[in-house]
C-alpha cells in the first residue's frame, strides 16, 4: 500500500454521519440538560368546584393550597400568587373551567401557560389533585410544558359570535321536518332539492295552516324550481296524520326561531367587524367569481367577503376551494396575526393537518392517528375535497394525491397545503395567483424525469427521452 493511500482518509458512511450528528446534540456534561427555566412558577390543577395551587417551597410556609371556584376565591388566589412573587403559572385546559381563572390571572400581570393535558398525563404514582398541581409545577419549572395558542381578544369575541350561530340546530329541524313529511308520504323532497328554501318553507307553512289541496299547495312553488307544478302537486298527496302534523308544526316553528337567532348573531358579528382596524379598502376587491358567489348559511345582513378583506388585507376567497364561510371559520379560530406562529409548520400543526410520524432508528415505524376537533382544520378538509374537479394547479395536485394516497389522506395533505397558502398570505400580504393545471403537470413531469435519470445513472444506464 502506498503512502498516498495510507494518508487518504476513509469516507464516512451515512450511518456514521448520523451517529456523529446525534452525538453533537447531547449535552457535553453528560447530564439530561435540565435547567430551571421558570424559577418563579406555579402549577394549578383546575377543577369544577376547587382549584389546587402549588408554588415552590421557599415561597410560602404552605406551598400547596386549595381555592374555590367563585370569583372572590379566584381573586384571593391571584393575590396569594402575587404575594409569593410568582411570575408564570401553568394549568391544564380542562373544559371551560380555566377561562375565568385565566382572565383574572392575566389581569394581575401573571403569564399563564395553558398546556395540553396529554403532555402532563404521565404522573408517577397515584394521581391526586395535590400531586397533580405539584407535577405541573415541576414540569413547568424546567420548561417541559408548551404553551397553547390563544388568539387575541378581538378574535375571541368574533369566535364566540361565529360559533353561536345555531346552524346545527336549524339543520336538525330541517331533518325532522323532512322525516315527518316522509312518514305522511308527502314526497316533497323528491320534487325539490332543498326544503329549507322559499318553496320548501312556504308549502309546509301552508300545510300547518290547514291547507290540504295538492293543487293549491303546488301553486306556492318558486318559478325557478325545475320540477313542474304537476310534479310538485303529485308529491303532495299524503295521509295527513294528526300526530305528524303536530311534529311538523313544532319543527317549523323551531326552525324559524333558530333562523332569527342566527340573524341576531350575524348582526353582532357585523357590529364587531366595524370595531376592528381596517387594513385594506373593500373597493379594491375584484368581482367575486360566479362559482364562489355567496350561498348557504352566509350572513345576509352584510357582505362578509368585504369585511374579511378589510380586516385582513388579503382576499382568502381567491384561493381555489376556499369560499367565504371557510375563510371566516379560519379567521375566527386562528386570527390574522401570524407572528404567534414561528413558522408555517407550526401554523399547519395547530389545526391538526401535519403528519405525526413515529420515528425509531431513523425510520418511520408508524403514524399517530389522532382525531382532531379543530374547526379550522375541519373547514380546510372540506375545502380540499371540493378541488376534485377543479381545473387549477391545486386541483391537479389533489387528484394526483388522491390516486396515490386515497381520499382521506389526500384531503388532509391538501388541507395542509391550503393552510400554508393562508399563512403566507396573512404573513406577507401576498396575493394568490393560480398558475393553472398545465403548469403543475409540466412541473411534475420534469421532477419525474429527474428522478428516473438519477436512478438510471445509479444503475450505469442512460435515460433517453424526447422533448
Amino acid at each position: 500500500m502506498s503512502a498516498e493511500q495510507k494518508s487518504k482518509p476513509k469516507a464516512k458512511s451515512k450511518s456514521r454521519d448520523r451517529q456523529d450528528h446525534r452525538a453533537q446534540l447531547k449535552p457535553p456534561d453528560g447530564t439530561l440538560g435540565l435547567q430551571v427555566v421558570h424559577p418563579r412558577a406555579a402549577g394549578i390543577d383546575v377543577g369544577n368546584e376547587e382549584h389546587w395551587v402549588a408554588v415552590p417551597g421557599d415561597r410560602d410556609a404552605h406551598p400547596v393550597q386549595s381555592f374555590g371556584c367563585f370569583t372572590r376565591d379566584l381573586q384571593e388566589m391571584a393575590d396569594w400568587l402575587v404575594q409569593c412573587g410568582i411570575e408564570t403559572v401553568a394549568m391544564q385546559s380542562t373544559g371551560v373551567y380555566w377561562i375565568a381563572l385565566y382572565d383574572i390571572l392575566a389581569e394581575r400581570g401573571l403569564r399563564v401557560f395553558v398546556v395540553n393535558a396529554q403532555d402532563t398525563r404521565n404522573l408517577p404514582g397515584r394521581k391526586t389533585d395535590i400531586r397533580e398541581c405539584q407535577w405541573l409545577l415541576k414540569l413547568h419549572t424546567y420548561g417541559l410544558l408548551r404553551n397553547s395558542f390563544r388568539p387575541e381578544e378581538e378574535i375571541l369575541v368574533m369566535r364566540t359570535y361565529w360559533r353561536q350561530r345555531h346552524i346545527a340546530d336549524a339543520s336538525r329541524c330541517i331533518q325532522h321536518m323532512q322525516k315527518a313529511l316522509t312518514q305522511m308520504n308527502v314526497q316533497l323532497a323528491n320534487a325539490i332539492s332543498d326544503i329549507s328554501g322559499s318553496t320548501g318553507q312556504a308549502i309546509p307553512a301552508a300545510i300547518v295552516g290547514g291547507e290540504r289541496d295538492p293543487q293549491v299547495l303546488a301553486k306556492l312553488r318558486d318559478p325557478r324550481v325545475k320540477a313542474s307544478e304537476a310534479t310538485v302537486a303529485k308529491s303532495l298527496e299524503g295521509n295527513w296524520r294528526p300526530e305528524l302534523l303536530f311534529v311538523l308544526k313544532q319543527e317549523l316553528e323551531s326552525y324559524q326561531t333558530f333562523r332569527n337567532k342566527i340573524a341576531e348573531c350575524d348582526e353582532q358579528l357585523r357590529q364587531h367587524y366595524q370595531t376592528m382596524e381596517a387594513k385594506a379598502d373593500p373597493q379594491l376587491l375584484a368581482p367575486v367569481p360566479r362559482d364562489k358567489r355567496a350561498h348557504g348559511n352566509v350572513p345576509a345582513g352584510f357582505d362578509l367577503r368585504d369585511e374579511l378583506f378589510r380586516a385582513t388585507g388579503v382576499d382568502l376567497t381567491a384561493i381555489d376551494g376556499m369560499n367565504v364561510l371557510t375563510a371566516q371559520t379560519v379567521l375566527a379560530e386562528v386570527g390574522s396575526d401570524m407572528s404567534c406562529f414561528p413558522t408555517e409548520a407550526h401554523f399547519v400543526s395547530f389545526p391538526g393537518l401535519r403528519p405525526r410520524n413515529k420515528i425509531s432508528g431513523g425510520k418511520v415505524v408508524g403514524r399517530e392517528k389522532r382525531k382532531s376537533k379543530n374547526r379550522a382544520g375541519l373547514a380546510l378538509r372540506l375545502a380540499a375535497g371540493t378541488l376534485l374537479k377543479s381545473e387549477t394547479c391545486l386541483g391537479a395536485q389533489y387528484r394526483r394525491l388522491r390516486t396515490r394516497l386515497g381520499a382521506p389522506k389526500a384531503r388532509k395533505a391538501m388541507a395542509g397545503r391550503l393552510a400554508r397558502i393562508i399563512y403566507r398570505m396573512l404573513k406577507h400580504g401576498d396575493k394568490y395567483v393560480d398558475k393553472g393545471r398545465e403548469f403543475y403537470e409540466q412541473r411534475y413531469r420534469q421532477s419525474q424525469i429527474r428522478l428516473l435519470t438519477k436512478r438510471a445513472s445509479e444503475l450505469g444506464l442512460q435515460l433517453l427521452h424526447s422533448a
